[in-house]
């Protein structure tokens, strides 16, 4: 399958001219259905509190949709016009913006499931795989911490992209600049970009260290002067490698030894699910196509509230909702939300799509919608509204569908291109793309 641009390797260095535009939270992006403003979420953490001014920004500002990205952010379309300043005040109320100068360069995620899987489960903290696993958010808060103190971290893009994971190797797959993998006995290991080597160090010394490592690209960034945005548009003469970046930790004091090719585990995204008892359970829910309405969103705070009080946003666009009680699957699976496994929409993706994209030659959504549940498969399907495929999958092989104008161009592992779908024919070509058994097999 041709890789899309934003994943592809790339022999010639990116020279860019402009700046990043990348939307936050106090720079809004025009768009066709009104302004839209992405709060970022480090390690997708949510209080009860900040869920509900989410909503109410939504209900007050927008058009009273909440959208989970692939990042584990959420973003608020629709915004009027002029809206900026009281949107601002509602969000620094609510602890969201606690360095404006730095709001659109906290791109960090963390293993959702970190030290939630229970003691029973074989990923439990007390299972095989689990032993000895640390909690990857907890990391995450401190690097977040220290970002936001540090002034010259404010000159990272938009899009560079921190990942914090406890070693079972989920947001690993990701394709961060800086990935955090834990390991047995307080240990962890820190990798630059898409290197295969690393540097291990003490699990407590990786906020530093993932500092240290932002620090290290923006300086090589500078160096190279093409104005990178990424560790992999780098140019050659100016990647980071490991050794320097050991040098550097040992300025600041921290002391890490390199190691050769890392051999990362892979784990699959958690499903929707209420796995637990009755009285107690971590609920992950999926929200068709990553989509709220406020009440939706405002009922997933009030079961969290019943709860542990917290709201995990995952980067695969589903919620978490640790310790939560009595009925609160039920209410949620009957609000429209996916909270049992196997259901059409577990790996379903879509961008935008019309009316809310100018660059769009389809609503996507709405063509998903239509084949959703006749065109299920293993493999993941992202429905794409034009060439820059926004929020495609990471980490995993996925059968790809762009508009064209008059249907759809299908692309899947190992099959031949198909240029223009028919809208009669999606749901059976679709169907036939996502079980191809030579894929699902390996």
């Amino acid at each position: 399958m041709p890789q899309p641009p934003s994943a592809a390797s790339r022999d010639e260095p990116v020279i860019r001219e402009r700046g990043d535009a990348c939307p936050g939270a106090l720079r809004l992006h025009a768009a066709d259905d009104g302004f839209l403003a992405r709060v970022r979420l480090p390690g997708g953490l949510l209080t009860v509190r900040q869920a509900s001014a989410l909503a109410l920004a939504a209900d007050r500002f927008g058009d009273g949709h909440l959208e989970l990205t692939s990042r584990g952010n959420v973003q608020l379309r629709g915004l009027a016009d002029g809206c900026g300043a009281g949107l601002a005040e509602l969000l620094d109320a609510a602890g969201l913006l606690p360095a404006p100068s730095h709001e659109r360069v906290r791109n960090i995620v963390a293993t959702p499931m970190s030290g939630l899987d229970g003691p029973d489960g074989p990923d439990g903290p007390d299972g095989p795989e689990g032993q000895d696993r640390p909690d990857a958010l907890a990391w995450a808060l401190e690097f977040d911490r220290l970002l936001c103190a540090s002034p010259w971290a404010a000159a990272l893009s938009g899009r560079f992209l921190f990942a914090f994971d406890d070693g079972r190797g989920d947001v690993a797959a990701l394709g961060p600049d800086v990935t955090v993998l834990g390991r047995p006995d307080g240990r962890a290991l820190v990798r630059l970009g898409r290197a295969a080597d690393a540097v291990e160090l003490a699990g407590q010394d990786t906020p530093g260290a993932v500092l240290t490592a932002a620090r290290y690209f923006l300086d090589a960034a500078a160096e190279a002067g093409t104005q990178a945005w990424r560790v992999s548009e780098l140019p050659a003469e100016h990647a980071l490698e490991a050794a320097e970046f050991g040098r550097r930790l040992d300025a600041v004091g921290i002391a890490a030894t390199p190691v050769g090719a890392v051999d990362q585990a892979y784990a699959a995204p958690p499903r929707p699910s209420a796995a637990g008892d009755r009285d107690r359970a971590t609920l992950c829910v999926l929200p068709p196509l990553g989509r709220l309405g406020s009440a939706q969103w405002r009922l997933l705070a009030q079961v969290a509230d019943e709860g542990n009080g917290q709201l995990r946003v995952t980067p695969w666009r589903s919620v978490v909702l640790p310790g939560a009680g009595g009925d609160g699957a039920a209410r949620i699976e009957r609000a429209g939300l996916v909270v049992t496994p196997d259901s059409p929409w577990e790996s379903v993706t879509a961008c935008t799509g019309r009316p809310g994209c100018a660059k769009s030659r389809a609503d996507v959504r709405a063509d998903a919608r239509a084949v959703a549940e006749v065109a299920r498969g293993p493999l993941p399907v992202h429905w794409s509204g034009c060439e820059r495929r926004c929020g495609h999958p990471r980490g995993t092989a996925w059968v790809d569908l762009v508009a064209t104008g008059s249907g759809y161009r299908l692309a899947a592992p190992g099959r031949p291109v198909r240029e223009d779908v028919r809208p009669s024919e999606l749901a059976a070509a679709l169907a036939d793309a996502r079980t191809d058994p030579d894929v699902v097999k390996k």
